[in-house]
Parts: structure tokens; sequence; C-alpha cells
């Protein structure tokens, strides 16, 4: 008889979900035409055999946890400040970053230039397979990022790159990107879910046993999201998401997951010419420099970790004859959603048959509940014509049933906004704040206000249904 092979098994190669019977739409992520076959892999274990449970010698004794030496863990700075706050104090031997972002937002550039500061402490090697070595050349010349203990390859065979890693014994890898990488004797083509998979885990395997601290450069998907099966994100100790405008100058570095310290932190950057440079105050960016005041703006303060930042929300109201439409750029569409309803049926805005515009300044994302309030006062603002006093910051999350329900870090954001020069701030109540002095000489007073309607009150004067009801 003839030997029959292995079964058939049809996998995605966007998300990694798998089916026995071929579709044209992933069961997963809904993607259409990414389902491939591969060969389903033989299992190295019989089923119900008893061999796994036979006891091997482990590779260290077990160690009374006071007896454990910490110092190995320990974060060791990449000498970039704002880099440094969201990895929790720096890169800790034998650690797995992925930094994600999409194409043209600078990833390469952040990693060469902390690669160069980092080789101030040891070598570096700075693995590239989407540009030659004489192109990273080029843009490390640009940027200043030149180092002897920084080593460059150009590789995209994955038995090269240990190679290297055998030659050079670095004390940190930078590979760029992950999905650039290919291995022979793996499944799937380079850059497939198999393929990026195999490889990860092969590398987060040598950080490991080597104490070697690496970081993966990753694409992302349309929407945003690390692009591979959601297993990648799993088997490295820190994910980071580089995000920002292509077009705009200032780049941020969110912590999606990180083993060795927090994840609400982010780290601002300026891209120019001659690189990035960190901005330890980076408030001034999002607010907009202008002279007099106009409709439809509102500036609140959103809590970023432990560093607050004063940012501004813009909303244009027109009034249409067709279906309505809600754009939303930086905030949280559903939310915004959410926002016009509560605003229709608890304040009596007549706000159904208008599109609605809604967007933050200089690009930032504020994904908070806390920029609720500001977003519903520039709302009303925008549909009445009458805007907000300059000296207003308005902090706070809207409920469905209309109240402002309370935030943490309130004395910290009314803190942050008296540095920036604002004097009066609508806040939940309930938050025991009255009027307090934050720096010397600066003092922010505080409205308390329990609903959407007594916070309209409180910044245009009078009631809501009068003022801008329509």
């Amino acid at each position: 008889m003839a030997k029959t092979s292995a079964p058939a098994l049809y996998e995605c190669t966007e998300c990694g979900w798998r089916s026995t019977k071929w579709a044209g739409r992933c069961g997963g992520c809904e993607a259409w035409g990414t389902v491939a076959e591969r060969q389903r892999p033989e299992s190295p274990v019989r089923p119900g055999s008893r061999a796994q449970l036979r006891p091997a010698h482990p590779s260290s004794a077990a160690l009374p946890i006071r007896q454990v030496d910490a110092a190995a863990a320990r974060a060791r700075p990449t000498g970039m400040a704002e880099l440094d706050r969201v990895l929790g104090g720096g890169l800790v031997p034998g650690a797995v970053v992925l930094l994600a972002g999409e194409p043209g937002v600078g990833k390469s550039t952040l990693l060469l230039e902390a690669g160069s500061l980092a080789a101030g402490h040891g070598r570096v090697l700075y693995v590239t397979g989407e540009e030659s070595a004489a192109q990273v050349r080029l843009r490390a010349d640009r940027i200043g990022a030149i180092s002897d203990n920084l080593y460059l390859a150009a590789e995209t065979d994955f038995a090269a790159l240990l190679g290297h890693v055998q030659e050079v014994n670095p004390d940190l890898l930078i590979v760029d990107s992950v999905q650039a990488i290919s291995a022979a004797g793996i499944d799937g083509v380079p850059g497939g879910v198999t393929q990026v998979r195999e490889i990860t885990a092969a590398l987060t395997a040598l950080a490991k046993q080597r104490s070697l601290t690496t970081v993966l450069v990753g694409h992302v998907t349309k929407d945003g999201s690390v692009a591979g099966p959601r297993t990648l994100e799993h088997l490295v100790d820190v994910v980071l998401q580089f995000e920002g405008d292509a077009r705009g100058q200032l780049r941020m570095v969110r912590a999606l997951k990180n083993r060795f310290g927090p994840t609400d932190e982010i780290g601002c950057f300026e891209l120019g010419e001659y690189g990035l440079v960190g901005l330890p105050d980076p408030s001034g960016l999002f607010l907009s420099q202008r002279q007099d005041p106009v409709s439809g703006t509102c500036v609140t303060v959103t809590l970023e970790g432990r560093r607050p930042l004063v940012a501004e929300v813009q909303t244009l109201v027109c009034e249409v004859t067709s279906d309505p439409r809600r754009v939303t750029s930086g905030l949280d569409y559903a939310r915004v959603g959410m926002v016009i309803a509560v605003l229709y049926q608890r304040a009596g805005l007549k706000i159904g048959k208008h599109d609605v515009y809604a967007a933050t300044v200089g690009g930032v994302r504020l994904p908070e509940p806390s920029v609720d309030l500001a977003v519903a006062l520039a709302i009303a603002s925008a549909i009445s014509g009458i805007s907000v006093p300059a000296d207003i910051v308005a902090i706070g999350e809207v409920g469905l049933a209309g109240e402002i329900r309370r935030v943490t870090g309130v004395q910290r954001r009314l803190a942050e906004a008296a540095r920036m020069g604002f004097r009066r701030a609508v806040v939940p109540a309930g938050s025991g704040l009255l009027q307090g002095a934050f720096e010397p000489g600066a003092q922010v007073q505080a409205y308390e206000a329990a609903d959407i309607r007594s916070a309209i009150s409180t910044v245009f004067g009078t009631e809501p249904v009068a003022a801008i009801g329509r």
C-alpha cells in the first residue's frame, strides 16, 4: 500500500488561524484570501506515551528566593531618557523587546540612536534585513550615531544572523525587522505567520540562554496592531508601540506590555533632520497657538502614567440634510458618539441632524475617559457659537445618565494646568478640591459639576437649553 501523507492543514497568513478545510475568509481576523495550505507537522511524542513523564536533569538547581541574585535583572539605561521612562528604567539583560510601528514613523532611527548610546557600555550588533549596510551608515552619519562598538550587518538569513552573534558576542542585538528574516526548514514564506513565530521563539531562547538583550522591529497591520499571530506578543517581554503622524514631527513611544515596568507611560520625541530629540515637557505641543478664543474648542488634562499632559480638543458642527456623519481623529469614536447622545438626550441639544467632527491638536491620541467632559463642552460650544473661556480646563468622565464621574489624579492634573497658565477648571463633583495652590503664585479654582447640564451652565453662565438648544 502507498504511504499516506500527513493530512493537509490550512492556516491564515495574517493571524495564524487554522482549519482542516479551506476557506476564502479567515475565521479569526475575517480577512479575505489569506488562508493557505500547509502540512501538519507530526507530533514528536506518540499520543498516550509516557515518555514525556520521565524526569530530566535540571539545567540549574532551585534556590530559596532570598539566595537568588537580582542584580542580573536590573535595568540598564539606554541614554535616551524618554525611552527609559517607557521601559521602566532601561533595558534588562536577556529581555526581548518588540518595537512596532507604521512604515516611515522612525523605528530604525530610534533604535540606531539607542544602539549608538548603548555602545558606550558594551558591544551592539545591528542586523538590518530591509536596507543595505551603506544606507544605514548614511543615516547614522546624519544623526551622529557612530561608535566603534556598534557593529552593522545586512542579513536576511537566520543562520547567518546566528553566525554574526557568535562572532561579535554582543551585549545588545537589534533586528530590523523580524519579518525580513527567513529560516530554512520552516514552512511558510518569509514574513509569514509560521516563519515569524518560529524565528521569534528561537531569538527569545537565544536571549535567555546568553543573557542577550534583544530588540525586534515588527510591522503593523492597517488597523495599527502588531502584525503576526497574537502568540508573538506572548513570546516577548516588552511590546512597544511607536506612533505618530508621518507628516508631522511628534513621535510617541507607548508600552503595550512590559514585564519589567509600567504599561501606562509614554515617551515623547521630536523627529528632525538630525534624528530624534526627547521632549520632557510636551504639553505645549498639544495646544493651538492662537490669540483670540474660537468656538468649538476646549482644553483638558489627560494622565499618561504619572505624566499629566495638557491637550486641546477641537470640534466642528455643521447642519446637513442627509445622514449625519461622525468623524474623529485622536479620540475614541465610540465615546464621542456616546457623548453626542448624552448631549442630545440629557442636555437638550438638538444635534441629531448635524455633522460632528472631533479631533485633537498635535496628533496626540486621547483614549482616556477623562476627556469626555472636554469633548462635550467643545461640541456645545461649536453648536452655540459661544467660545469656552481661554483660562478653563475640563476634566471628567461623562456617564449615560448625564452624570460627571470622578477620575484619578485630579490634583496632579490641576497642578499641570496651573503650570501652563490656566486658572479655572471644571471637575466632577466629589473631587474634594475647591481652590488650591499647586505652584508658588499659581492657583486654579475648581468648579465641581454633578452632571452635564450643570457643567454647561458653569462654563457658559446660563442654562444649556436656553443658550444652545435648537
